[in-house]
């Protein structure tokens, strides 16, 4: 089983998820020395237990933080996969590096308003662990869980994450006062925004619904000139009791008002509704990473 889970690590595909670790670990490192450290903010997951832990044992939090994360890779192995577990582990190893290595950014890049040092220190660390995250990479820790709740509930990453963090800066609050609470859940509430962006992607899909009298020429305009798939789903007027071809396809936000004018082009009649669609994967269209 390990030789077939080597085999299929080739040194292309390391070096190229080597290269996404450290850039987003880099940036999350910047987030914590430069804004998050020098102005008190508190920490979620993993790191925000082991904190918790420290100030009511003695335990120092880096032996703790390396202890809680053991269940959780071999949980993640499990309900994962074996590949993203390897990369968090490996992601992990280089964070902690990264982190202490740039640990003294803050005495030359001096950012003393806690409400800039709460959206800018957000915003690095959310474009971080999203460029990680979009690559099927994380940091470990609560990472793995929030990908687990993707796996199974198909749940947003950012908002998995806001929720288990949440309950540990709360806890947190109790401990080291409620101002450094609340300015953290607004850098978190901005980071994990920021992730989901990275994550999904700013072009997002759209899910197309089109009822037309001249259904088969604007699928076919579809298809020509905008070259996307276009299904036909039966439809029957409510009211007028009428056969209809009801046109459905994904674009994505670029392609939308090329499509649109299509169809005023070629039925300025037809019913058109537009929604925005989370995730799409299949022929035409990029997976989002985890």
């Amino acid at each position: 089983m390990a030789k077939e889970f080597s085999k299929r690590i080739s040194t292309k595909e390391l070096m190229t998820k080597l290269v996404f670790i450290i850039t987003g670990n880099l940036l999350c490192s910047i987030a914590f020395n430069v804004f998050f450290i020098p102005n008190r903010l508190l920490s979620g997951g993993v790191g925000g237990i082991g904190i918790i832990i420290q100030y009511l044992t003695g335990l120092p939090a880096g032996i703790s933080v390396f202890l809680l994360n053991i269940p959780i890779f071999l949980l993640g192995s499990k309900m994962v996969d074996r590949e993203f577990t390897f990369y968090a582990f490996i992601s992990m190893l280089i964070y902690s590096s990264i982190l202490t290595l740039t640990k003294e950014l803050g005495r030359y890049f001096i950012v003393d308003d806690i409400i800039l040092a709460s959206v800018f220190g957000g915003i690095f660390n959310g474009i971080g662990m999203g460029i990680m995250f979009r690559n099927r990479v994380s940091q470990g820790g609560f990472d793995i869980i929030a990908a687990i709740l993707k796996k199974k509930y198909n749940l947003n990453i950012g908002t998995g994450l806001m929720m288990a963090n949440t309950i540990i800066v709360s806890l947190s609050s109790l401990l080291f006062g409620y101002k450094s609470a609340m300015y953290t859940l607004i850098a978190m509430y901005i980071g994990y925004s920021v992730l989901d962006k990275v994550q999904i992607g700013l072009n997002v899909k759209k899910n197309v619904i089109i009822v037309s009298e001249k259904s088969d020429l604007v699928a076919e305009a579809i298809l020509t000139r905008l070259n996307r798939g276009v299904t036909f789903l039966e439809g029957i007027g409510a009211y007028t009791h009428e056969n209809k071809k009801v046109i459905y396809c994904i674009v994505t936000s670029r392609e939308t008002a090329k499509l649109k004018a299509i169809v005023e082009e070629i039925d300025p009649m037809a019913f058109l509704t537009i929604n925005d669609v989370v995730e799409v994967t299949g022929k035409g269209f990029r997976s989002v990473g985890i």
